[in-house]
């Protein structure tokens, strides 16, 4: 049996549950009521380190960059330059392998910063423990947990560390990841209330343990720290594991396929090439075997886009860090892409769509219907009957009402920066003030009534109730939705608080006037219980409930938000309210946010969970398509609501927060979890919204739909130059003409030059109407038609500026070999740059400037950087000596450099052509 003091116990104990937990105390000097003293956390902080994980290093960086060269196009590239070695050019196979080896560095080195970002990015979202302090309750960084901590478990919470349960109520922990057991378990303690187990009870059965990493689904509890960090039982298992980070995306799946694809096909010209090349006669003592692997070789660089693989990798990081940046962090690189084709956005109402500042605008208690003033948490305002003030010594029922949401309450107010903040639920912080407006004190009221046990809320029961002793006896106080509490009331109270039959028609009543106003409704009740009663339960609740009124508050909606959901619609994105509230409510905040009607009803459509449950697979798939406000929905059925949706052939993007929230996250296409929510929902979810606004959605989408833009201007700028390099060395081949371009000038083209001008797209801004476009279809190849003619149209021009260039110069008095292909490299390197600058946002961005717009030009300093530095390298391309010697090109003089210049000015035309059946924003 273990007996370490607290100074060892960083040290995780073996049998922590064969000891009673005054013995886990004693050994961890901690108090089973009032937790470490804060001074005493810090010092076990400092000298243990904080509850973090360090996982088994992934794979070494010397493995990580030999695996840049398991790709098809470079294993290609590989073998060519292996058979110019085999035929003694060893300096050709030498830049080869020098450029492939360069590829390889600059993805490797992409790869690992976009790595290093999503983990940081994943890290910056912090898991939080609520631990008891110096007898106060705290919510901090589960990181800084220690052993002897106490800490508090609710539904929803990520155990954040090692527990030995001391207090569990209804408590059910999925520990599947640790156990491999698909049901939560549900944790005891015994009749004793203190459940000492076996030692050799295996960790599956140990009912009185919670373990880190685990999820409370249900009920709540308490517990002491025996272990953190690596020591944990999923710290043991974390250091088989290997750290590995999915870079791929549908879209880099379908270029691998489009890249085997088109590497069979470049075999089989490159075999064409050779055989046609072998058979042509070749001058005495020349190798016919030589002169036919040169332009076999040539074709293979010309057709490979060497740079194309990292600068994907790039625009898909740059993707991840702006939306890092407006407050969507990307946990699943896909989701990047995703989101760009999201068709729909199925969101909560409360906190997402609007402020997460609840104001009661209303009570109705003892049949009278009264008034308040006043916002938010403030404390400022009044109670008015019939526009009067009124004070709650007056109305009996109507103070027994708040009281009732005084009591039934977990969370509490502060004066926080000058401004009044709920910590807590912000349903009950509404209630708080309401109370405070009628002058009564939440810490009086405790104080006077204590709370003796509580049922915390709970979706499916949609209630909550809590137990006190009061001067006139125990009393149950319940608040939830009026569904849940007006058909276990059997009485209520008139206005002078005498009991009265309860009028269910009129409640209801009640409930819709003031649901058409967009409020949201509680209902409170009250039950006396017998003396002797110390717990409730949620039997004590069935029935014999006196109903004390009805509060109705609103959350009102964001600006910001509404605003974001016009831009949506505007990108024909449908948007969706799904929510617990009244479907009055509902529909009543859903027309002030303007959400559209659907194009199949004139009128906004809406549903309740009740009307989905009985709907057949059919019907809720009309029902799906329908409606934009889906009220009172369990959020079970948030999960067929998906599937439906799915089923249409839509891209469904779903936020939630909750617990049972994550088999709708895990099924979307793109789940996103709020920032606030539940642990389990985070980990169910593709994206975390750190400030839950609905306008981070939309701005994510915007930045998705951009990421995915500048891949396809990738796209569309490298393949072209590889189109033209390719049919320039075909059709020379078959003519017999020299080859107006090597195998080596080409790898500089397609690396040095292509990855310039190229990886500065990936910085390209949001174009203005990127959120004015329709989302694109769900199963839309990258290379569409229009984009495949736009390829084939700029490499039909380059192959003419190279070929024409090449014999124009070659037929020229002055000309030389070495110059015509230099003067031909230069050409298509001007044209590039016109062509750059189309697909660019740069020039529509200064024209816009000088014609008084006052929107930032963004993306400037890339592209303008890409261009300069790619003229720097075609100058020392022909005017370097050594350069010249290597890559066998020849120097120019400022005549030839305008000549190229001036050929390669009608590519604006041609792009501007392109522009117009294949517009790149």
């Amino acid at each position: 049996m273990p007996s370490r003091a607290a100074n060892d116990v960083d040290v995780a104990e073996q049998y922590w549950h064969y000891l009673e937990i005054s013995k886990v105390a004693t050994i961890l000097e901690t108090n089973l009521e009032n937790g470490l003293e804060p001074t005493e956390a810090n010092r076990r902080q400092q000298k243990f380190g904080p509850n973090e994980l360090t996982v088994k290093a992934g794979k070494p960086a010397w493995l990580k960059f030999i695996l840049q060269f398991n790709q098809p196009l470079l294993i290609i590239l590989l073998s060519a330059g292996l058979i110019k070695a085999a035929i003694g050019e060893w300096l050709n196979a030498s830049v080869i392998w020098g450029v492939t080896t360069t590829n390889a560095t600059i993805s490797f080195i992409q790869e690992a910063g976009a790595e290093k970002k999503i983990e940081a990015l994943a890290q910056a979202v912090t898991t939080e423990a609520t631990v008891i302090r110096g007898g106060k309750k705290l919510r901090i960084p589960s990181k800084e947990l220690v052993v002897g901590d106490l800490v508090i478990l609710t539904s929803g919470d990520k155990v954040p560390a090692d527990l030995r349960l001391v207090k569990v109520r209804d408590l059910q922990i999925d520990e599947s990841g640790l156990t491999g057991e698909s049901v939560a378990v549900e944790k005891e303690l015994g009749l004793s209330g203190d459940l000492v187990l076996p030692q050799e009870t295996p960790l599956a059965e140990r009912d009185n343990m919670a373990y880190a990493g685990s999820f409370v689904t249900f009920g709540q509890g308490s517990g002491i720290v025996i272990a953190i960090a690596n020591k944990t039982e999923t710290g043991k298992i974390s250091q088989l594991l290997d750290r590995h980070i999915d870079l791929t995306t549908p879209l880099t799946r379908k270029f691998n396929q489009f890249s085997q694809n088109w590497l069979l096909f470049v075999l089989g010209m490159a075999t064409l090439t050779f055989a046609v090349r072998l058979g042509r006669p070749v001058p005495a003592g020349v190798s016919a075997f030589k002169e036919a692997v040169e332009p076999a070789v040539a074709l293979i660089v010309g057709a490979i886009p060497e740079g194309l693989p990292a600068v994907i990798t790039v625009t898909l990081a740059v993707g991840v860090s702006r939306m890092a940046n407006r407050h969507a962090i990307v946990r699943k690189l896909p989701a990047v892409e995703t989101l760009g084709g999201a068709t729909v956005i199925c969101s909560d109402k409360t906190g997402t769509l609007t402020e997460n500042q609840m104001t009661v605008q209303e009570i109705y208690a003892g049949g009278e219907s009264y008034f308040v003033t006043g916002t938010g948490y403030s404390p400022e305002g009044e109670i008015q009957l019939n526009q009067l003030p009124i004070t709650v010594s007056q109305a009996p029922t109507l103070q027994e009402c708040l009281q009732a949401g005084l009591l039934c309450n977990d969370s509490h107010l502060e004066f926080k920066d000058d401004d009044w903040i709920v910590v807590g639920d912000p349903t009950e912080g509404a209630l708080i003030a309401v109370g405070k407006k009628a002058e009564l004190s939440q810490q009086t009221l405790s104080k006077s009534m204590p709370r003796l046990d509580s049922i915390p809320f709970e979706s499916q029961f949609q209630y909550m109730a809590t137990l006190h002793r009061t001067p006139t006896g125990k009393i149950l106080y319940v608040k939830g939705s009026v569904e849940s509490i007006l058909g276990r009331c059997g009485s209520s109270l008139d206005t002078q608080g005498n009991p009265v039959e309860v009028d269910r028609a009129q409640i209801h009543h009640q409930v819709d006037e003031m649901a058409k106003q967009g409020l949201r409704v509680l209902a409170l009740a009250k039950k006396p219980v017998p003396q002797s009663q110390n717990s409730v339960d949620h039997s004590d609740l069935e029935s014999g409930l006196i109903f004390l009124g009805l509060q109705g508050m609103i959350d009102p909606p964001r600006a910001e938000a509404i605003a974001a959901v016009q831009a949506c619609q505007t990108a024909g994105i449908q948007v969706k309210m799904i929510t617990g509230d009244h479907i009055a409510t509902a529909k009543a905040i859903a027309r002030r946010m303007g959400f559209r009607k659907t194009k199949h009803h004139r009128e906004l459509v809406a549903y309740t969970g009740a009307q989905l449950a009985e709907m057949s697979k059919q019907e809720l798939g009309e029902a799906v398509e329908a409606g934009s406000v889906f009220a009172r929905v369990a959020p079970e059925q948030k999960l067929r609501l998906v599937e439906a949706l799915q089923q249409k052939g839509e891209i469904v993007a779903m936020t939630g927060d909750g617990v049972n929230d994550a088999p709708a996250l895990k099924q979307a296409d793109i789940g996103i979890a709020m920032g606030s929510g539940t642990e389990v929902s985070k980990e169910a979810a593709d994206m975390i919204l750190t400030d839950d606004n609905f306008a981070s959605i939309e701005s994510a989408v915007e930045e998705g739909r951009s990421v995915y833009k500048n891949l396809l201007k990738a796209i569309s700028f490298i393949l072209p130059v590889n189109g033209g390099e390719s049919m320039t060395i075909l059709l020379s081949t078959l003519l017999g003409r020299e080859l107006p371009i090597l195998s080596l000038q080409i790898l500089w083209l397609n690396m040095l030059n292509s990855i310039t001008m190229t990886v500065p797209l990936a910085f390209e801004p949001k174009s203005a109407g990127v959120m004015k476009q329709q989302p694109r279809p769900v199963n839309e190849p990258f290379l569409t038609g229009n984009r495949i003619k736009r390829i084939v149209a700029i490499s039909l021009y380059n192959w003419t500026l190279i070929f024409g260039m090449f014999e124009w110069v070659r037929q020229a008095d002055w000309g030389t070999l070495a110059l015509a292909r230099t003067m031909a490299i230069q050409a298509l390197v001007m044209g590039r740059i016109f062509y750059l600058l189309s697909l660019s946002q740069l020039l529509p961005s200064l024209i816009a400037k000088f014609s008084g717009s006052k929107e930032e030009v963004s993306g400037a300093p890339a592209l303008g950087v890409g261009i300069v530095l790619a003229v720097i390298l075609q100058i020392i391309f022909a005017n370097s000596p050594f350069v010249n010697r290597i890559f066998e090109t020849a120097p120019m003089n400022l005549d030839q450099w305008l000549i190229c210049f001036g050929v390669a000015l009608p590519m604006i035309g041609v792009a501007l052509w392109v522009n117009r059946f294949d517009p790149p924003n």
